[in-house]
């Protein structure tokens, strides 16, 4: 933080979300800081306790989620229509009960999708509000996204379109718009939003929790990816990729929930040598991603995966595509490499060349582990964050 922004009143700052995401990493600074008046949320007290917030700064409105959380696990779609609005009133609901309680604050930080009402009261009076966007602008999420279900045939909406159009209120009704990496940036810009509105705050890794804790076998090559198995994340690519990488002894971990969507590719495609681990606790994510060689996140599109940081924490390099946000977090071929969207020859190229070349895969892993060091944890994301908000109330 600057010494000019030290010198400007202390904001007073309210947080939204439906859920949890970064937002309670953000929460845990502003509070230690002394910024924080209070963090609302659709999830309930038993499983936000473990954020580490005082109970009197957390306000829980758990009405629509726990619902959806217990149908996702029983294996509702939660890309259904059925499943997209349910969400959609989740935060249209959480947004009118938090207008209707919010106390007296200098700013609302609000998760996009979950703040017009709020936002707006806020700012009558006399308040700052904040839309803070995980990942691109949603009518270009939408966009690209409808695009690479065409492709696969797969008959479904992207986005919600109440969805879209009230977000976009939100982009227009807020007085400024958070994103976390450049790539979400840039998909505001191309879609008309002027340049000055938004603001670019990349997020941290915990590094307490993340760490090289063994290292990659040497006689097998371990390829791996974490997150949602769906489209969006690009698997198809990657399953291509992994089919003509040509090695010996090769092995491609998929660690995370499987959507339907994409279940009859899986069953049809699946190269030999890949294993579909599903969901694992966060707990085993430091030990698998320090006994691989790569992780791979050829997303169509996201914000910033928090996996990436995670995996240079605990020395794995990263082979992205150039919409996963990973490039605020390292730089193409030093930690990792950037390779285009939907482009399964370039992973492969890739691959073969880290496993061609051992002591690269070496020298990438010591800077993956060095780079972290000047990425910080979260504190540097409190820091930039706040310094933000003193800026923009200040004004």
């Amino acid at each position: 933080m600057s010494s000019s922004s030290q010198s400007l009143p202390k904001p007073r700052v309210v947080q939204s979300v439906s859920g949890a995401f970064h937002h309670f990493d953000l929460a845990r600074q502003l509070h230690a800081l002394g910024h924080l008046e209070r963090i609302y949320s659709s999830f309930n007290w038993g499983r936000l306790k473990r954020e580490g917030l005082p109970r009197q700064l957390v306000s829980t409105f758990p009405l629509l989620q726990p619902a959806l959380m217990l149908l996702g696990r029983f294996g509702v779609d939660i890309h259904s229509p059925f499943f997209s609005r349910g969400i959609f009133w989740n935060q249209l609901l959480l947004d009118r009960w938090v207008a209707g309680r919010i106390p007296p604050c200098d700013v609302v930080v609000a998760l996009s999708g979950g703040g017009l009402n709020t936002g707006s009261l806020v700012q009558q009076r006399g308040g700052r509000y904040v839309c803070d966007r995980g990942s691109s602008h949603i009518r270009f999420q939408d966009q690209i996204l409808s695009e690479e279900y065409k492709k696969w045939g797969v008959a479904r909406t992207a986005c919600n379109p109440r969805a879209i159009e009230r977000e976009e209120a939100e982009y227009a009704q807020c007085d400024a718009i958070t994103v976390p990496s450049e790539f979400a940036l840039r998909s505001f810009l191309e879609m008309g939003v002027a340049a000055g509105k938004v603001h670019k705050i990349p997020y941290g890794v915990d590094l307490s929790r993340f760490s090289p804790v063994t290292n990659p076998p040497n006689d097998r090559f371990e390829v791996l990816f974490v997150g949602q198995v769906c489209f969006r994340k690009g698997i198809p690519y990657l399953l291509e990729a992994f089919k003509n990488f040509a090695h010996p002894n090769k092995r491609l971990r998929i660690v995370g929930s499987v959507a339907d969507e994409i279940r009859p590719l899986l069953e049809r495609h699946l190269p030999d040598g890949v294993e579909i681990l599903g969901a694992l606790p966060q707990s085993e994510l430091p030990r698998i991603l320090s006994s691989s060689h790569v992780l791979v996140l050829p997303s169509i599109e996201e914000g910033l995966a928090l996996v990436q940081g995670q995996a240079l924490a605990s020395g794995c390099p990263v082979i992205a595509s150039t919409n996963t946000g990973g490039f605020d977090l390292f730089t193409n071929g030093v930690e990792g490499f950037e390779v285009p969207i939907r482009s399964a020859e370039a992973i492969t190229n890739r691959l073969v060349q880290l496993a061609d070349q051992p002591e690269l895969q070496q020298q990438m892993r010591a800077a993956a582990l060095e780079r972290v060091k000047s990425i910080g944890g979260w504190d540097e994301y409190g820091r930039q964050y706040l310094a933000f908000l003193i800026e923009l109330t200040a004004n």
